[in-house]
């Protein structure tokens, strides 16, 4: 039986792993095998600048984690395990582990992991990845929203041109 002070310290670490799904947008777990320390320090840098928490875990721990909270994630969680968590952009987590996997020759590989509630296998978080982040999707659509309203702001102000510049031209014959 494991000393007393090491199970509390394992359950003490199972709570912490459980509140960080419970409370997370998303959650991805990836394989790192074969990432240099470079690589590793580019990675979380990144997830830094976009808000992601990224920890190498253990897998029988996380499991017991992810069970709390109603998931079950047994042939995902084998292997070199590390987990990417965020309570901000759901698309985040995955979108930089592509992105990084595709810069690096594929020393990262997405095994599975939750959005918003709902778990996702490595194929659905892969095509995640592919989209843009959630800033980006939405300066698409206020882009989309503010064109007409510059065409039509454009087209008044060349109606306000053309009729300012034509009426003195055509009061002068009059005045003269």
């Amino acid at each position: 039986m494991p000393n007393a002070k090491v199970l509390e310290s394992k359950k003490a670490v199972v709570e912490t792993l459980s509140g960080k799904i419970k409370e997370a947008s998303s959650v991805v777990f990836v394989d790192y095998k074969g990432i240099t320390v470079a690589q590793d320090t580019e990675l979380r840098k990144q997830f830094r600048e976009a808000g992601v928490e990224y920890a190498i875990v253990k897998n029988t721990l996380t499991r017991f984690a992810a069970k709390n909270n109603g998931y079950d994630f047994d042939e995902v969680l084998n292997g070199t395990t590390a987990m990417a968590s965020t309570t901000g952009d759901p698309i985040a987590p995955a979108r930089i582990v592509c992105e990084f996997a595709k810069k690096n020759k594929n020393v990262l590989s997405i095994k599975g992991g939750v959005v918003e509630g709902s778990v996702l296998t490595a194929d659905q978080l892969n095509g995640f990845g592919e989209l843009p982040s959630k800033s980006a999707l939405v300066a698409q659509v206020l882009g989309t929203f503010l064109a007409p309203i510059s065409s039509l702001a454009f087209v008044l102000d060349q109606i306000r041109e053309q009729k300012e510049g034509g009426a003195p031209a055509a009061e002068a014959p009059a005045e003269a």
